[in-house]
């Protein structure tokens, strides 16, 4: 672990071409002497201390608590926030990026206060939301801040489109491209709710799908106080909302963090700092896997690979294990259980791993057992047509909690994550000592497979940040 003066070190690019930065959102702040200072003050200590500096940083939203009709009172929060808490920050050579949110943009009155305040920010938005919207071209990266709070859309949780599709088709060749925002598209943690939760979903669905055409690499968002990290159709939703409200965050599962990140020709790598500095979650994107005609079958006999034990001198790692299944589906109508793989343990708990098809409409279904006694959380995949031969492919990341369930069809289709609602993934989970192939713990007919032809084989593997790191490593995904 880091003492709280040390230097942290950052991500950097790992080819001249590339970009090293941080993201951290809804501190709610502004106010002299109120709890949130001294929250901010914690996570912006972690990020003076990096080293390098981040050439850039982006706030998603929420600076200050706001959320008044008093506009002087509101001024007085952006005021007190950079003039104090932000003071620190030289903004001529780390810009500092901001997206609108549901504390500073409630209303018309306090969209004009955030065009005042912030009008150092390009203003280059659609028609009617300059200073609200923009987008930041940096040599071979392109940031676009949308804008989830428009009044003249409706308020909060719908955002523009058209002006998105035209912005990234007219910048098509740029290497790197990043959306920020302030709501997420998919649900966080089992928080659904179109508008004050989450963007709209019709709306939602149509934003994504300009992202994935334009192969945008993530969209950065906050509102949801956690963080947390998902993919959809390979472009990841990042979310980072831990810089400062701290009293709603539930204490088992999230912390008050920072988000450094490196983008280069590789792909994206990041790193998510507590107010300690040590590192509590980590992902590396794309992953890079052999093809899957090379992996191995998967016998009922394998255990996949043990790793040590967690020990304080152990480099950070992840652990990630992909099946590929293919098979027929039975033609009945039954909805009863099916396996597909199942790893258990000989005790008296549920299976830690159950992955299988469930409903009539045989919908591809995981389920993760993290305690005995505790019930099972449930994460659910695509449908497959009864009667069909199928191929798809399943993973299991544990470095990237509830999103870290994968799904995908083949070698050249994008990574989606599993649908599910809880705030926690494979890191929870000790991998089973035992397998089957086709039925369940308790023998061959304990939800057994009614199709045909099923095979599985498998690709195991530990991922590292990097090499030199000795932090302790968050994994539980092990024997």
């Amino acid at each position: 672990m880091t003492g709280r003066d040390e230097t942290i070190p950052a991500l950097t690019p790992q080819n001249e071409t590339g970009w090293q930065f941080v993201v951290y959102g809804d501190s709610c702040s502004g106010v002299p002497g109120a709890p949130h200072e001294a929250t901010l003050a914690a996570v912006n200590a972690v990020v003076k201390r990096l080293r390098p500096q981040p050439q850039f940083i982006c706030f998603p939203g929420d600076e200050i608590r706001g959320l008044t009709a008093d506009v002087e009172l509101l001024r007085e929060q952006w005021d007190y926030w950079f003039r104090h808490e932000m003071a620190w920050l030289d903004q001529l050579s780390i810009p500092l990026y901001h997206t609108t949110g549901n504390h500073t943009t409630y209303d018309a009155v306090s969209e004009t206060v955030f065009r005042e305040v912030l009008s150092h920010l390009p203003q280059n938005g659609p028609d009617g939301q300059r200073g609200l919207s923009y987008f930041v071209r940096r040599d071979d990266l392109l940031i676009v801040f949308v804008n989830t709070m428009w009044s003249e859309l409706g308020g909060e949780g719908r955002v523009e489109t058209e002006w998105l599709h035209q912005t990234l088709a007219d910048h098509a060749n740029v290497r790197y491209k990043l959306v920020i925002g302030h709501h997420p598209v998919h649900p966080v943690n089992g928080f659904s709710g179109d508008y004050q939760r989450v963007i709209e979903s019709k709306n939602g669905q149509r934003f994504w799908r300009m992202l994935v055409q334009h192969r945008v690499l993530a969209y950065v968002c906050s509102h949801i106080l956690a963080f947390d990290v998902q993919v959809h159709d390979g472009v990841l939703q990042i979310l980072t909302a831990g810089a400062g409200t701290a009293h709603r965050m539930p204490e088992d599962v999230e912390y008050l963090h920072c988000v450094q990140a490196a983008l280069d020709a590789n792909g994206l790598r990041y790193q998510v700092l507590d107010t300690s500095g040590e590192i509590r979650e980590w992902l590396s994107w794309p992953l890079v896997l052999p093809p899957s005609e090379s992996w191995a079958e998967f016998s009922p006999v394998d255990c996949p690979i043990s790793v040590q034990d967690q020990t304080a001198d152990w480099p950070i790692y992840a652990c990630l294990s992909i099946w590929k299944i293919t098979g027929r589906c039975a033609q009945s109508a039954s909805g009863a259980p099916q396996t597909l793989v199942c790893g258990w343990n000989h005790d008296q708990s549920l299976a830690p791993f159950w992955l299988g098809l469930q409903g009539s409409e045989n919908r591809t279904s995981a389920l993760l057992c993290h305690a005995p006694e505790r019930s099972p959380h449930l994460w659910l995949g695509p449908e497959l047509t009864p009667g069909d031969p199928f191929e798809l492919q399943v993973g299991v990341h544990s470095g990237m909690g509830p999103g870290g369930l994968l799904w995908r069809w083949n070698d050249e289709s994008p990574w989606s994550s599993l649908i599910g609602a809880s705030a926690w993934g494979a890191e929870r989970v000790r991998r089973p000592q035992f397998w089957s192939v086709g039925h369940g713990s308790s023998g061959p007919a304990d939800r057994a497979f009614r199709g045909e032809n099923l095979r599985v084989s498998w690709h195991d593997q530990i991922l590292q940040l990097q090499p030199s790191r000795t932090l302790r490593p968050k994994s539980l995904w092990r024997n």
